[in-house]
């Protein structure tokens, strides 16, 4: 098959042996190239621009900037850009983020080469796919009311282990109004203590720990 068919793809992710992993897969399909890697968002960003991937592959978490900003910061510059990403984190709150952002896909690094290969094709011949274990992880939080900003707040201060007096000083509010909220994070995250809220949470990608 010539160059010109071949579905060109840029990679994007910050370990190496899974950069040589997702480049041999890549490379032994007759009908992808791989035309760059990348190791950072910024990275993404500067190679996108110099190759133009029909489809890119993108981690979730990087060390200089995430993986869905890396994608909005692209799309903004790209519209058109096709974007799976591709990570081992199954939060429903980061897919949800990765598709309002404008990911095409959703891949999880647990997944065989087989349906990885097989999303690409989808999503370059313009359908979006998203594994069936996603979605269902999806729907199962479906209208489930959102932690405000100020409780992620608290939740933020909770996980690094201050009590609600220390957050109180912290937040410049009183002990009281801490509880309130404390009560309300464990209400919609459907937590019994404080521990699971917080585990809860990371599990769910709503914090990053």
């Amino acid at each position: 098959m010539s160059d010109v068919a071949r579905i060109r793809i840029l990679s994007v992710d910050d370990h190496p042996l899974l950069n040589e992993g997702i480049a041999a897969i890549i490379n032994s399909q007759p009908d992808m190239q791989l035309v760059a890697q990348a190791t950072s968002g910024s990275d993404a960003i500067g190679q996108f621009r110099q190759h133009l991937p029909d489809i890119t592959l993108m981690d979730l978490r990087m060390p200089d900037m995430s993986g869905i900003d890396t994608v909005i910061a692209i799309r903004a510059e790209f519209p058109d850009a096709r974007i799976i990403m591709l990570t081992t984190f199954q939060g429903d709150v980061e897919i949800q983020r990765a598709l309002e952002a404008g990911a095409r896909g959703y891949l999880l690094k647990s997944m065989p080469p087989k349906d990885m290969v097989a999303v690409i094709r989808q999503v370059h011949a313009g359908k979006k796919r998203i594994p069936s274990e996603i979605a269902a992880h999806l729907a199962e939080h479906m209208g489930e009311e959102e932690l405000t900003s100020r409780e992620l707040e608290v939740l933020r201060q909770i996980a690094g282990g201050n009590r609600n007096r220390d957050i109180a000083e912290r937040l410049f509010v009183a002990e009281e109004t801490v509880k309130v909220h404390v009560k309300h994070i464990m209400e919609k995250l459907g937590a019994k203590d404080r521990t699971e809220a917080v585990t809860i949470a990371v599990r769910r990608g709503i914090l990053q720990i």
